[in-house]
Order: structure tokens, then sequence, then C-alpha cells
């Protein structure tokens, strides 16, 4: 719940702004008192007064209106917020954003606040794809601003792809994540990067065991969330090394990756790594590969019975690495993650999962084909910890491993009594 949760919303112009009204709705049921910022465009889609009746405040929008300067100011409206919302965020706003300009309210209340700030992006697809925003994006991401979505789907311009803005229930759990959640004390800009000088290693994907040159033994993971975990932990300065199995998404900008294929491949470039002050186990590694992958294709042969294949058992990357500190020489890295990708019983077998591998945290997932985890754009997870279980709302993979970052930013600030007791 968001109960004494103070949103300030700033409402953009695009077609999605009709969705901001769905969106205040919403969080006053939750608790939270939102306060509303308009612009010139926003306000060709929503009228103030609708936004006025259902936040229940006054609505803004006039940045030289002499009697707001003097009763709050533009500063004062944004830092008296917890949390500042753009929905929709358009092209406009999010390159002005990135610009640093202050031409308008909006644009100069997310200028002005040391708060946190959540974008939903709303846009055509090809605007949302052009160079510029993929920069501007990246910019602000990289500066500490949140996003959720865009999503996929049919837009008002009749085309379909990317760009779509999120559904204010998927906001609403963005919001949630972002203001529920231990987030690390780190008021001012020169604190965005708590995790400068800290090195990480983060698997991600599947793994492709070869049964011969053309078959394999693999899985659907895609690689988006071990990939979102990376570029997360990178933003807050971490030096990450991205170790990924075969998946069809790009590469993220501002740390390492390598390739791999195998769960032999995988371990060995984690252990190259060298050593990590933490590692993220986020890959779906294949459990079992074959005892004797066949050098040749293996051919069908009419009457006969299909080939028997034995399987053996691939190595334990996240056992390996919580128990690195057992092997001379080898240093275990301060903080291992790991996951527990699970069909049934969820808490109960990841709970099982983080004694025996020995790691200190395990992220428990449902990648039930009902739960469409594998290859979707959310994940509903569970964090467990020697402190017991946190109960994570639905978020965007981004959006969960923006909470996980801070959350091991969080573990790392605390003084090391602290940290005894978790």
């Amino acid at each position: 719940m968001l109960n004494g949760k103070r949103i300030l919303l700033i409402v953009a112009g695009g077609i999605a702004a009709f969705k901001s009204l769905e969106l205040i709705r919403r969080l006053r049921e939750r608790g939270a008192s939102v306060r509303c910022v308009i612009t010139a465009a926003g306000a060709q889609f929503v009228t103030p007064l609708s936004l006025q009746a259902l936040s229940e405040d006054r609505v803004y929008s006039d940045m030289f209106s002499l009697t707001d300067e003097s009763e709050m100011g533009h500063i004062e409206l944004s830092r008296e917020a917890d949390l500042l919302v753009v929905a929709p965020a358009t092209a406009n706003i999010l390159a002005r954003m990135a610009a640093g300009l202050a031409d308008d309210l909006a644009a100069t209340v997310v200028l002005a606040t040391d708060k946190p700030v959540l974008a939903a992006p709303a846009m055509n697809v090809r605007m949302w794809t052009h160079a510029a925003t993929v920069a501007n994006v990246e910019t602000l991401k990289k500066r500490g601003v949140t996003f959720v979505g865009p999503n996929d789907g049919a837009m008002a311009c009749n085309e379909h792809g990317p760009g779509r803005m999120s559904e204010p229930e998927e906001i609403v759990a963005a919001i949630e994540g972002m203001l529920t959640a231990e987030r690390p004390p780190f008021e001012k800009p020169p604190f965005e990067k708590p995790l400068t000088g800290k090195r990480a290693v983060v698997t991600s994907g599947p793994t492709r065991e070869a049964i011969d040159p053309v078959r394999y033994i693999s899985n659907h993971s895609s690689g988006k969330q071990g990939h979102a975990i990376a570029s997360a932990l990178a933003r807050l300065g971490a030096e990450v090394t991205l170790v990924s199995g075969p998946v069809a998404i790009a590469d993220p900008t501002g740390l390492r990756t390598v390739h791999v294929e195998s769960a032999d491949q995988m371990l060995a470039a984690c252990l190259a790594a060298g050593t990590v002050d933490i590692a993220v186990c986020a890959a779906a590694v294949a459990d079992w590969k074959a005892a004797h992958p066949a050098a040749s294709k293996i051919k069908k042969k009419a009457g006969s019975e299909p080939p028997a294949l034995e399987l053996a058992p691939n190595p334990d990357i996240l056992a390996t690495l919580s128990n690195l500190g057992a092997k001379p020489g080898a240093k275990r890295p301060a903080l291992v993650v790991g996951f527990a990708a699970e069909t049934e019983n969820l808490v109960a077998n990841a709970i099982d999962k983080r004694k025996r591998k020995g790691c200190d945290w395990i992220l428990a997932n449902d990648v039930s084909a009902a739960a469409g985890t594998f290859g979707g754009e959310h994940n509903t997870v569970h964090l467990i910890s020697a402190a017991g279980v946190e109960d994570w709302p639905t978020l965007a993979k981004g959006d969960v491993a923006s909470r996980l970052a801070d959350r091991i930013a969080l573990h790392f600030s605390r003084p090391p009594k602290a940290e005894a007791a978790e």
C-alpha cells in the first residue's frame, strides 16, 4: 500500500494522457495523495478540471504565476513529493529532461527535484526506436530515472509495436516497487552511483548443451531479466561482466559481455572474471548435458529405435561461486544471489535451494506457462535471505532489476553489524 505517500504526477501531451485519470484513481485507492502538473500540450488531451476532481488537489501548469511562486514555487512543488511520475512521458518531454531544459513548469520541476523520478513512455513506435530517443532514454537512466514500459501493441496512429504507455496498474506496481522497497539513503546526485568501486559478474539467458552438431538441450529463457540486472548494476557504478548464453537481445551498453554456449563455458567465464564483490546467477542453466555428444549428426534409421540419450550433470555454477572461499587462493564474492525458477511450491523450494547452494539471497520466480515469465516482459519475485522472505509485486523486468540493484546497494551501504543480522 501507499498510505501517506505523495506523488507528483506530470501529464505531458499524448493521447495516452487519458490513462493518467485512471492512474490517479488507483493511486488514491492505495492511500497515496496525488498532485498534478500538466503541460500545455497535455491540456489538449485531458482537462485540468478532470485531474483536479480525481486528485482533489489543485493542478499546476503556469511557471510564471506569481501566486504559485510565493506560496510554493517550483522547488517546493518538486521536493514536497516522495516520487515524481511522468505519465505519459512523450518523446518531447524526455528530450527536454535529457537536455536539462527548464522551458515550462513540468520540465523545471523535474530539473529542480532531488527525489526519484519514474517515467512511463508513450509515443509512436518510430519515435521510440529513433536514435535520438534511444540516446535520451539511456542518458536519463544513467542519471537515475526509472522507466516502466513502454508496451508493445496497437496505437492510436494505427501502427503496432513498442510505444504504448504501460497500463495504470503496471505503473502503480512500479511506484509501489520504488516506494515500498528499502532504498539506499543516497539523496543527492553525487551519490547516484553507490556501487562505484564494486565488481560484479551476472549470468543471463539459457545454455545449450550439444547432443550432436545440430541438436542441443536448452530452455526458453530470453535473457531479459539477467541483462536488465547487469545494466541496473552498471548504472549504479559497478564494473560488470555479463556472461550470456545464446539470446536474441542486444548486449547492454556500459559493461563487458562474454558470450558462451554451454554451462561449462559459462562457469569458466565466471571464474575468469576474477575476484568480484557481487555475483548474480540469473541464467537458466541446463541441469544436464549429453554424457557423450556425437561428433556427427545422429541419423534416423528406418525401423530402428530412437537412440538412447545418456545424460550427465552440468556444473553447479551458483554453488561453485557460493563456496569459492573453501578453495585455496579463491575468494568468494561478498554477495552471491541466485534465482529459483519454479513451477510449484515456489517459496518453499527456493528456501531449500538457498541452503543447499550456500548463496546469500535467492530470487524465486514462477516460470510455469501460465505465469508468462519466460520470454515475457514482467516478473513476480520473492527475495529470500537469512532474514526471511520479501514478497515483491509484479513488475516489469527492468523494474525488478532496478529494485534488486537498489537492494544490493543498500546491502553494501550498511555497517558490518547490520549486515551480520541479515
